[in-house]
């Protein structure tokens, strides 16, 4: 990554006083106000903007830094629009309601939250990709807490607990060889190191699923029953509607790029749906992808379930993501984030402190930036020396990347996964947030390994 231009040098503490404004109106405007995300962003860059131009910073160079932040979105927002027509496609070829007529059969209330976790968990694990298993699966397991009449928030917490854990320890995981290859640790000695704070975070999480689950349903099994004779009413299920998933299970495995792997799954999905449907609804099937899969049925619930995804779907997330990614482009050229490391960085010996500044940094460039890519980059950057001379092994801070910044980018309101996630799932990421609890222990333990020295790995002499 190039080094990115800063037009202002600044002291630490008056970086920190800026940012803790900012996040402080953001969060207000979010939380107290409950506005969508995108002004309250709008308004941080204006204010940014005005900070610069108090500072002599010229116009065009403010204008620059915002180009350049939304430039580093661009591949982010490519898969976005792919992941829209995936959706679609996989709705028209009954490849997602056959994944809810499995969960309806297979599912039942009891340890609900528990199930979705852990399967959520396997998926992420065998594709590596968070977002796809919570934008599939997760949709799913959605569409059933609504029929059984379950919590949506705690239902989305499971479903982004399980597909980040997956995320985090599949050697698939474009964020989990990142981490690694930054800090030039071994693939599978990093995740086997991460297995230390990652395992009991799983454990922790599946017992509180487990207490959050009811023990009995109540009367939504009479809803589910509905919904599955609608599913099969529609002409949406079959075994063969599956195909698209283990395409994309298996281009995964062989690491083909994201958008060749989500690109087959549209594709044939395609070739699927137009086998099911009559060849006078073939232009809507394309029409489709755009829009959204608009489901023909009588039954509200189930046309609110399955009537989604598209380009079209993907343009809220998309706007925010270039919004909080330009601001992030802004907080580099100001010198702010620059600033902001070099405060965290400097005169760290301490084992436990060095764990905690740089769990901080993670979730703190997440907070600023929204991306997740940049919270383990810039981290690495910052903190790489420091462990070095403090005489601990590399694999120790390639783990708090992934703890205390993989699985935070979901938890932020205008991070690419929170948003995304929002997108995909219908429920705020406000909501989802406190139920979200492998994200939420994963930063914790992490800072409790370097106070305490347990699984901390020295440097060999």
């Amino acid at each position: 990554m190039q080094p990115r231009l800063t037009e202002l040098t600044i002291k630490p503490a008056e970086a920190a006083i800026v940012t803790l404004i900012l996040l402080a109106g953001i969060s207000f405007c979010i939380i107290k106000l409950e506005l969508v995300p995108h002004i309250p962003v709008v308004f941080a860059i204006m204010g940014l903007m005005l900070y610069g131009l108090l500072k002599k910073v010229p116009v065009h160079s403010l204008e620059a830094g915002l180009a350049e932040g939304a430039k580093s979105g661009l591949g982010a927002i490519m898969i976005f629009f792919f992941i829209g027509m995936l959706i679609s496609s996989w709705m028209a070829s009954g490849t997602i309601p056959t994944f809810m007529y499995l969960s309806f059969e297979f599912v039942s209330g009891k340890w609900f939250y528990a199930v979705v976790f852990f399967i959520t968990s396997a998926v992420g694990i065998s594709i590596g990709s968070s977002l796809t298993t919570a934008a599939t699966v997760g949709s799913a397991f959605v569409a059933v807490a609504g029929a059984m009449g379950l919590s949506p928030a705690i239902t989305a917490g499971a479903i982004v607990s399980g597909a980040f854990f997956g995320d985090k320890m599949s050697p698939l995981s474009d964020t989990t060889t990142l981490a690694s290859s930054t800090l030039k640790v071994d693939l599978f000695d990093h995740i086997k190191n991460m297995a230390w704070t990652t395992i009991p975070a799983f454990v922790l999480s599946f017992v509180l699923f487990i207490i959050l689950s009811p023990e009995n349903p109540g009367a939504g099994f009479e809803k589910v029953a509905l919904f599955r004779q609608e599913l099969l009413d529609m002409n949406l299920i079959h075994w063969y509607s599956l195909i698209p998933f283990f395409i994309l299970a298996v281009m995964a495995i062989k690491k083909v790029p994201a958008i060749m792997t989500l690109a087959s799954g549209t594709v044939s999905a395609l070739l699927i749906s137009f086998v099911i449907t009559s060849r006078s609804e073939w232009g809507s099937l394309l029409t489709s992808l755009y829009s959204g899969y608009k489901a023909d049925t009588k039954v509200e619930e189930v046309s609110a379930l399955l009537s989604r995804g598209g380009l079209e779907s993907m343009m809220f997330s998309i706007s925010l993501v270039l919004l909080a990614l330009s601001m992030g482009g802004l907080l580099f050229r100001l010198g702010i984030l620059p600033a902001l490391l070099s405060g965290m960085s400097q005169s760290l010996e301490r084992t436990s402190i060095l764990f905690s500044s740089a769990a901080a940094t993670s979730i703190g460039i997440n907070f600023l930036l929204g991306e997740q890519y940049l919270s383990i980059i810039l981290t690495a950057n910052a903190f790489e020396e420091r462990f070095r001379k403090a005489g601990l092994h590399p694999r120790n801070l390639s783990r708090v990347l992934e703890d205390a910044g993989t699985v935070v980018n979901p938890l932020v309101p205008w991070g690419v996964c929170g948003v995304f996630l929002t997108g995909v799932l219908s429920v705020p990421t406000i909501d989802y947030l406190p139920f979200s609890f492998f994200c939420l222990l994963s930063p914790v333990l992490t800072i409790l390994a370097g106070i305490s020295g347990i699984t901390v790995s020295k440097l060999e002499n």
